[in-house]
């Protein structure tokens, strides 16, 4: 399937479900899907994001990823937006409101933003503001970091903390914050701009630099058995319930393996890590023994981020590191 017809049949989710759900506002394309060439063929590892705009959007939560006349879809929902100066200083609103995203505007009002974004999208200081709000979320994650949380939410704020750090340069460069391929879609950018050495950097800091492929494909087959264990649980109560699901196979096992076997394994340990994580959560929130979290500590390990007090060091170098990351930045915009 085309990617024209994969945002079409999301616009048919719309139109014939989501427009019933309480508190509809409206409801627009996003992700990777969004961002890609029409004619483009959608990767069998992709799914097409929708958000539903509704008040109050707690009603609706977080659906999650089901597959939906042959295209996965994640549907999220927020709350309805502010100003055009919002969005515009928001890199991920911005990012979808640039194109030509609105699948619903009961109300008009998401016209009328995307004709603003996309018009002052690429002015600088609205670049700027949108480095600055992913640079506060890298701090925010990192600062958040809670010993006496969970160990997967714990991982998470190191690792999303760190992973941000990619999206700092994608926003500045005008391209996708994409989430799952985030470190190969910033060296892309590096590498146009010759600046590899900074990509390896990167990578550094999130502890990947040095793995070899055979060791990263070990790790992704100790997630396999894991999220295939889970997959098929039902964990209503979590919100990445869907994201270990049979459906969500194709891209969180699948997708990983792609990268691999194009030689980017450094660049697939983000999202291997992220999915452990998330296993791990989901078996906690069903009730299922507390299996597979071995293998995850060794993963761990191998990043220099078993322990709390490894985190917490590796969490401080991103923050001073973050200068860095600033300088770069501003060369690329």
């Amino acid at each position: 399937m085309r990617i024209e017809q994969a945002r079409k049949v999301a616009r048919e989710w719309v139109r014939e479900e989501g427009a019933g759900l309480p508190g509809f506002g409206g409801a627009f394309l996003t992700g990777s899907a969004l961002w890609a060439d029409p004619g483009e063929e959608l990767a069998p590892t992709s799914d097409v994001d929708v958000m539903v705009v509704a008040e109050p959007a707690d009603r609706i939560g977080h659906i999650g990823k089901f597959p939906y006349k042959g295209v996965l879809l994640e549907v999220s929902s927020t709350a309805p937006l502010g100003s055009s100066h919002e969005v515009l200083s928001d890199y991920h609103l911005a990012g979808s409101f640039h194109l030509p995203c609105v699948l619903a505007d009961p109300s008009g009002q998401l016209t009328e933003l995307q004709q603003v974004v996309s018009r002052d999208f690429a002015e600088r200081p609205w670049i700027l503001a949108r480095c600055t709000n992913a640079m506060d979320r890298v701090r925010g994650w990192i600062n958040g970091m809670d010993e006496s949380a969970p160990l997967p939410d714990q991982v998470a704020a190191w690792l999303f903390g760190t992973g941000v750090t990619a999206h700092v340069l994608l926003v500045a460069g005008l391209r996708n914050p994409t989430v799952r391929r985030r470190y190969a879609a910033v060296r892309e950018l590096l590498a146009e701009h010759g600046r590899l050495d900074f990509h390896e950097h990167l990578l550094d800091l999130l502890g990947c630099a040095r793995l070899d492929a055979g060791r990263v494909r070990r790790h992704l087959a100790a997630l396999a058995k894991a999220f295939d264990a889970t997959a098929s649980v039902r964990a209503p109560g979590y919100r990445f319930d869907s994201d270990i699901s049979p459906a969500a196979r194709p891209a969180a096992i699948d997708g990983s393996m792609e990268l691999i076997e194009r030689g980017l394994h450094r660049e697939a340990v983000f999202w291997l890590v992220a999915t452990y994580a998330r296993c791990l959560a989901k078996r906690a929130a069903a009730g299922l023994p507390p299996e597979y979290a071995d293998e995850f500590h060794e993963l761990l390990a191998d990043l220099g981020a078993e322990t709390f007090t490894a985190r917490r060091r590796r969490g401080d170098r991103v923050l001073a590191a973050l200068p860095g990351l600033w300088q770069t930045a501003m060369a690329l915009c």
